[in-house]
């Protein structure tokens, strides 16, 4: 069994971690891949450069020419730019949707009209195509506000503004002066909502669904949530989170509701589709939907998954998704990311990495994110640089364990919260 898994960061390492565990003892492939994955699999560097043509042929040929039985693709640009369709023109089965359907991504203005058209529970909006736009529509809104980026941002494309004038100020920054790139050509003017944020992830193959565990990401750089948004400092996953009513009702009035509007727009969805929900007084609504696995939630669910990970994506590629193949016993866990110099700004690189073998001596693993090897050691390569992953029977068992792992690591300037998980603590105390 061949299986090709696209991406470098600590959410493709997890893929592979956890696929690595299969019965079916497969032989993996990580493109590009990082240190951490060269530890499980065989990195391949394949056509990176050219246009999206050429950069897919490389793709199907390297399947040809491996054999390759299974691709799963990790981030969301590559799906965006639809991989996923090239590779099943081809016959090659995969796990991710098509360039249609990760549109639901993609692009925030054509989310939030799907969600008008298939009444999906969510903020108040307004897209807007020129800055004077936007600017007008704050008229309709109250403080805060908040304005996000239209296009992929990493994670920094939203921007909650206090006051009108930081809400112009972010409109122009997006759209005038283009900081985010092509990225801010449209923003979406939006409702503050107010409750805590909850992933909620499913894997589909379009007809069933597997509802994973609910997790909370943690997105601001500092404690308590402060400072500037980044792509995740950590998650922690339990059960707990929503109950299972709340559970069912999202499953019903969000994630069916959107797949059958997918589909009856001729944009059908396989793979894994992450609800990014604010649990208001009024119910769940939806902030944004990815079309792929969180990054850092995907550490925190795929340590604590068991069962057959491959031969689940091999059910879901086969449009046969087998939920019976995985389950999650109620033990919650953590992933604490551990941040270069500089991050979220423009990281430091470059910086040893030492502690591995001390930090998953008590059951933790580390994933790599940010991370290259060279001459036997380790080295920093990006802002989000490991992601320190823990189990426990309880919440409290799972964070003491991740940080305890988390004090044997060491890089010059490492940055990390210190608070991943406690939301969790105060509401079940």
């Amino acid at each position: 069994m061949n299986v090709l898994i696209v991406g470098n960061g600590g959410r493709e390492h997890a893929l592979a971690w956890k696929l690595a565990q299969s019965p079916s003892a497969p032989k993996l492939y990580v493109a590009p891949g990082n240190a951490g994955t060269a530890q499980l699999a065989e990195n391949v560097a394949i056509a990176s450069q050219g246009t999206s043509e050429d950069k897919h042929a490389g793709f199907v040929s390297f399947c040809r020419e491996k054999a390759i039985d299974l691709v799963v693709i990790g981030p969301e640009a590559t799906l965006v730019d639809g991989l996923a369709d090239s590779l099943r023109t081809a016959k090659i089965r995969v796990v991710g949707p098509g360039k249609a359907a990760a549109e639901l991504e993609g692009s925030k203005v054509f989310a939030k009209d799907f969600f008008a058209r298939n009444n999906i529970p969510t903020a108040a909006f307004v897209n807007a195509t020129s800055a004077q736009q936007a600017i007008d529509a704050l008229d309709g809104f109250t403080y805060p506000v908040v304005v996000k980026a239209d296009g992929l941002a990493a994670g920094k494309g939203v921007i909650i503004a206090e006051n009108r004038d930081e809400a112009v100020a972010a409109i122009r920054s997006l759209m005038e002066e283009q900081t985010l790139g092509s990225a801010g050509s449209q923003v979406v003017v939006e409702e503050f909502l107010r409750g805590e944020e909850v992933s909620f992830i499913v894997l589909t193959d379009g007809e069933r669904v597997l509802p994973f565990p609910p997790a909370q990401d943690h997105k601001a750089i500092f404690d308590g949530d402060k400072g500037p948004n980044t792509g995740g400092m950590g998650a922690y996953c339990d059960p707990r989170i929503l109950t299972a009513e709340q559970q069912q009702f999202v499953l019903d009035a969000v994630i069916r509701p959107t797949l059958e509007g997918l589909r009856k727009e001729g944009r059908p969805f396989q793979g894994f589709l992450y609800a990014g929900l604010m649990m208001t007084e009024a119910g769940p609504k939806v902030l944004e939907f990815n079309v792929r696995l969180g990054d850092p939630e995907t550490q925190a669910l795929l340590h604590a998954m068991q069962g057959d990970f491959l031969a689940l994506l091999e059910s879901c590629a086969d449009g046969a998704l087998d939920p019976s193949l995985v389950h999650w016993p109620a033990q919650p866990s953590v992933c604490i990311v551990l941040a270069a110099a500089g991050y979220p700004g423009k990281p430091r690189l470059g910086d040893v990495i030492t502690g591995f073998t001390e930090a998953e001596s008590d059951g933790a693993v580390v994933f790599h994110a940010g991370t290259k090897l060279s001459n036997e050691e380790i080295f920093t390569s990006g802002g989000r640089v490991l992601g320190v992953t823990a189990s426990g029977d309880t919440l409290q068992a799972a964070i003491d364990a991740a940080y305890r792992a988390v004090e044997k690591l060491h890089f010059e300037g490492a940055q990390r919260r210190t608070d991943i998980g406690q939301k969790g603590l105060k509401r079940w105390v």
